[in-house]
């Protein structure tokens, strides 16, 4: 089995030091390099070619956000995870428009960053809990013209927009409703395009913002 290759970007050694000792002990997870800032790596991302990079976005040189994009326009197929201190939507809204496929703080537990970081690597888009509320204000801008959209989605659209809300992954989503991984990618996309949404992230967020997530039975 191959293992998921990691980049770690953060100008705080003591922080790289930490986290290059714990994905050390995953066994599908290798750290391939370490970058000080965002210009080195995006340097690291082109010479070493890793699957994931974990971003931090106060660095010097070059910011994690303009890193990110820039990545992002050389390879989009690496991931890249924001894990920093800033929960605010100043911070987080920027990150993801420029590619990020996930936001998690400091604060988060190691074993759910290393699910993060398998979940990010199949496709989804992970935020941390204390990261969705921040940004609700931002959504509520236009959401009048999305809401009108609503009604151009299917039932099974709306279905799988209420798993998505619920940060639920294409596999889990499948086996809820009983349908094809493939199915559910093919419902993503249409309600992406439908909701005028650039992606996953976003739709999640818009469901919750406006209260598409049925209550549990």
């Amino acid at each position: 089995m191959s293992k998921i290759k990691i980049l770690i970007a953060d100008d705080h050694h003591v922080v790289r030091r930490g986290l290059l000792f714990f994905l050390k002990t995953q066994k599908d997870i290798e750290v391939i390099g370490e970058a000080k800032n965002g210009k080195e790596a995006v340097e690291l991302v082109a010479k070493l070619k890793p699957d994931v990079v974990l971003m931090d976005l106060s660095m010097p040189e070059m910011d994690g956000v303009m890193a990110t994009k820039a990545i992002r326009e050389l390879n989009d197929s690496v991931k890249i995870i924001i894990l920093t201190s800033y929960a605010d939507q100043d911070h987080v809204i920027p990150a993801i428009r420029a590619g990020a496929s996930g936001y998690q703080l400091k604060d988060i537990e190691p074993d759910d960053l290393v699910q993060t970081i398998r979940d990010v690597l199949r496709g989804e888009s992970k935020l941390h809990p204390k990261v969705t509320s921040h940004v609700m204000t931002h959504l509520s801008m236009g959401a009048s013209q999305k809401s009108s959209k609503i009604g151009e989605l299917t039932n099974r659209e709306k279905e799988v927009l209420n798993e998505l809300a619920r940060g639920k992954s294409n596999k889990e989503i499948a086996s809820s409703l009983f349908i094809t991984e493939k199915t559910v990618k093919t419902h993503v996309s249409n309600i992406l395009s439908k909701l005028q949404l650039a992606d996953r992230t976003q739709a999640a967020l818009y469901a919750v913002k406006n209260g598409y997530l049925e209550n549990e039975s």
